[in-house]
């Protein structure tokens, strides 16, 4: 065999190779990153691991999430001591959001359902998040850990949304807190907030207002007048940043349905989430008439 024919011949296989490599798929666990919280000590670090069950065979990312991070990507207090860890697995188009707290009882403020939500309104979509934490913490700081793990993949989120996001879950525990009202009413007000923004594309700020106004009375929320023009003020950022939740309206679906299963699981009101389930489902039939008009 000449040289010519066996170069062309390498040259012809090594094609083949970068070709293939190219089409076949990247597995899930390359896009997979591990946020610890920097102030967690080698032991902390080490039952984070045990905890989210890793294996020397697994593929992933390690970071750290710092106090600088926090005022990088929401202008947050770079003195902050951030403990609340994760893994997040960025997934493909149309796998949808997943979030798993794995050590409930020391995540003591943030819902998973609050995580959604946020996560939403910052832009994340497709992606599976585990939240953990070795020490008793409120969660807030695992959704700058999450946008670290973004960063670190090369996916961009936007700023503003990042902010408001982080905002969003402060606005939502401090309902909690300040109004007894229960996370899962919270959850579900924001979600029903969301579904009307798609559906209604409110412009004014009395458009707004009315919306927030109506999902109040809906669920029957009482808040003080503080409180209830903190909320119309948050709306009223999703809407100057034109978020597009008409896109989003399985992912806010499924927050329904996890609230649903979770009032079910704690035997709450049944009557209350039934009307709540048909007035979501009402309202996602709207939206699917309205996307496909």
């Amino acid at each position: 065999m000449n040289k010519r024919l066996v170069s062309v011949l390498k040259y012809g296989a090594l094609s083949f190779i970068l070709f293939f490599s190219i089409l076949l798929p990247v597995s899930a666990t390359s896009n997979t990153t591990i946020i610890y919280g920097e102030k967690l000590n080698d032991s902390q670090r080490a039952q984070v691991r045990e905890i989210l069950d890793i294996s020397d065979n697994d593929t992933y990312e390690e970071h750290d999430v710092t106090g600088q991070d926090y005022a990088d990507f929401i202008n947050g207090n770079p003195d902050s001591n951030m403990y609340s860890s994760a893994r997040i697995t960025l997934e493909s188009d149309g796998s949808g959001l997943e979030v798993n707290i794995l050590t409930p009882d020391n995540i003591t403020e943030v819902t998973k359902e609050m995580y959604m939500n946020a996560l939403l309104t910052a832009g994340a979509e497709n992606v599976t998040v585990d939240v953990v934490s070795p020490v008793r913490v409120s969660g807030h700081s695992a959704l700058t850990g999450i946008y670290k793990a973004y960063d670190v993949e090369g996916v961009e989120l936007d700023k503003d949304r990042m902010e408001l996001a982080n905002d969003e879950l402060e606005v939502a525990t401090d309902l909690a807190d300040n109004d007894g009202v229960s996370d899962e009413d919270v959850s579900t007000l924001l979600t029903e907030i969301k579904k009307m923004i798609a559906e209604q594309d409110p412009v004014t700020k009395e458009e707004v207002e009315q919306i927030v106004n109506e999902q109040l009375n809906n669920l029957d929320i009482k808040l003080n007048d503080a409180d209830r023009q903190m909320l119309i003020d948050l709306v009223n950022r999703m809407r100057d940043l034109d978020i597009d939740f008409g896109s989003m309206k399985e992912q806010l679906e499924d927050i329904t349905n996890n609230l649903v299963e979770r009032a079910e699981d704690l035997g709450l009101d049944q009557g209350f989430w039934e009307k709540v389930a048909k007035f979501f489902s009402d309202i996602f039939r709207a939206i699917s008439n309205f996307f496909s008009s």
